[in-house]
């Protein structure tokens, strides 16, 4: 093949890729029941989008067939590129979606889960506010899943916290549906988790690093099959989750609240000791040392953080 040749077909190839501007990520592990139907949905949703787009399914050694069905949907389907990646042992949600966002060829990647819980007209919505957002997420009107007695209030206890922490308005923490740019959470994708509190990690490392995330309200359906949710484990991952990623990004909103209730307990026993004693006690210094120190510890930490960011 001549030269020219040869830059012909690189550029045709380029603009392919250039063409294929958003990436629809579908995590799945066992959707069989619901992953055709997903599919088919999501094809039609964007059937008149004025963009092209490819689905990329990236199934996390499912013993249920999904990827074979998934396989047998793209052969039929004339509309778009379906791909599909297998994950050769089961290690998360989290680690399919990392997989997935590395693997997709899209500038924005649209994540929604594979059990037809988000509905897929919803993506168009989301699209409409890039580029002026790096991150926009499906805030759910309704809750849906499973254990809703322990859902509710540890969802609401948890959200309430991570916005002081973040300063942020949060309608909906750990929302499985969201879209982002590619290019904006690659450089994030190491703080992300295997197991279920990915998409919260997500949210709040834009947050945290200052990149405009938005929220528009979305429906919220039955998922189509079991529930991998494990209530008293991934609620205990959720909390920590929240916490452990404001303390890589936003260590003085953890700290310096700690510090401030040492020093202020500190300041109450001294009085009381001074009231009955007479005179400060050991345990007094103690107390305001550990303020004191929690304080430093904070301020190393920030500092840290601001040289990492540069």
């Amino acid at each position: 093949m001549d030269g020219w040749q040869t830059e012909l077909v690189a550029a045709a190839a380029a603009q392919v890729e250039r063409q294929c501007y958003v990436s629809v990520l579908l995590p799945a592990f066992n959707e069989a029941p619901a992953i055709a139907s997903v599919l088919r949905e999501v094809v039609d949703a964007l059937a008149d989008e004025p963009f092209c787009y490819e689905i990329l399914v990236v199934d996390d050694a499912s013993t249920d067939g999904t990827a074979d069905l998934v396989e047998a949907f793209a052969a039929d389907c004339p509309e778009c590129e379906i791909r599909v990646i297998r994950c050769p042992q089961n290690r998360g949600a989290g680690a399919a979606r990392k997989v997935g966002v590395r693997a997709a060829r899209g500038e924005i990647i649209v994540m929604l889960d594979a059990d037809g819980s988000y509905p897929a007209e919803a993506i168009g919505a989301l699209l409409r506010h890039f580029p002026a957002y790096d991150q926009v997420n499906g805030a759910r009107t309704s809750e849906q899943g499973t254990h809703r007695w322990l859902r509710r209030p540890a969802k609401w206890l948890i959200r309430q916290l991570a916005c002081y922490l973040t300063g942020h308005r949060i309608p909906d923490l750990n929302t499985g549906l969201k879209a982002f740019k590619r290019e904006a959470m690659l450089p994030w994708l190491w703080v992300v988790p295997d197991g279920f509190s990915c998409v919260t990690t997500m949210t709040l490392a834009f947050l945290t690093n200052g990149h405009p995330v938005c929220y528009v309200p979305v429906e919220y359906r039955r998922r189509i099959g079991r529930s991998k949710f494990h209530p008293i484990k991934d609620t205990l991952a959720y909390l920590s989750t929240v916490l452990r990623i404001v303390l890589y990004f936003r260590p003085l909103k953890v700290f310096l609240p700690l510090a401030a209730l040492l020093i202020g307990f500190g300041v109450l026993k001294s009085l009381i000791s001074l009231r009955w004693t007479g005179s400060l006690q050991e345990s007094d210094v103690i107390i305001f040392v550990a303020g004191f120190m929690t304080t430093m510890l904070g301020l190393v930490a920030e500092v840290v953080v601001a040289h990492h960011r540069r």
